[in-house]
């Protein structure tokens, strides 16, 4: 009688790679030796690759571990919930909302610019008091488990976009940490504060940056952002945020 066993390597390579990651590796890579070798080829992991869109030729050199290539591929997407603001302010925690406090408009406002993503509707805008609000990502809720951040060390990538009214200056800060189990600082980004003046072109700039090779234990994400006008009009003249995102790797994916 035969039975799956029997089936040729690259036959069973085919069938197990049309499996979901979770299932392999928690279910078929425990049936039996034959299983758990061909759940660990490099073969299968690639195949899942080309079917999901995630193969370009050109990586084959650079990619040591198509497994955990799969699995950040399959994982990817903006880890900051709601960052167009259109769901109110659900999601962020406001750190500072002093002056007439955060408020949400609607592209591109007054005296404003629409933002190059035609996808983006709406932004976050500061008054003339100091408002910061801020997200703090659990990596193991969101799927990256320690042994994964520990080892690979994926790429962290931060953008965020920000503007001013075209007839008010204002100042925008950024500040993104990573954090052990126990919330200590390993490692910080946090470039000077943007001071736009007034008269300026309203224009949407995108600020962004790569943690690399950064050190072991990070187990959370703390990204915050705000500021406010510099002109200390009633209202809200400071300014603008949106389109947030924090990706965890490949850098060569989307």
């Amino acid at each position: 009688m035969t039975t799956i066993c029997d089936l040729p390597e690259d036959v069973l390579v085919e069938l197990l790679s049309l499996l979901p990651a979770r299932d392999l590796l928690r279910t078929c890579r425990l049936v039996c030796a034959q299983w758990r070798a061909v759940v660990d080829l490099t073969t299968l992991w690639k195949r899942k690759c080309q079917r999901e869109g995630f193969y370009l030729q050109n990586l084959d050199r650079s990619i040591s571990d198509w497994k955990i290539f799969y699995i950040l591929c399959s994982l990817k997407r903006n880890l900051i919930k709601n960052p167009c603001a259109e769901e109110n302010f659900q999601h962020w925690k406001l750190d500072k909302n002093e002056g007439d406090k955060w408020k949400i408009e609607h592209l591109p406002g007054p005296h404003g610019k629409e933002m190059p993503s035609s996808k983006v509707h709406k932004y976050f805008v500061t008054s003339y008091g100091p408002c910061f609000k801020s997200q703090l990502i659990t990596l193991q809720k969101e799927g990256y488990w320690n042994q994964l951040m520990d080892e690979k060390r994926p790429e962290i990538v931060v953008k965020d976009w920000y503007a001013a009214r075209f007839d008010c200056g204002c100042r925008y800060e950024l500040t993104v940490r990573l954090l052990s189990e126990d919330y200590i600082v390993l490692e910080e980004f946090r470039p000077e504060p943007v001071v736009i003046e007034q008269w300026n072109d309203a224009a949407w700039r995108e600020i962004s940056h790569t943690f690399q090779n950064y050190p072991a234990g990070v187990r959370y994400i703390w990204f915050q952002h705000g500021g406010q006008d510099t002109q200390f009009w009633a209202g809200w003249y400071g300014i603008r945020v949106t389109n947030s995102s924090i990706t965890i790797g490949p850098l060569t994916l989307l």
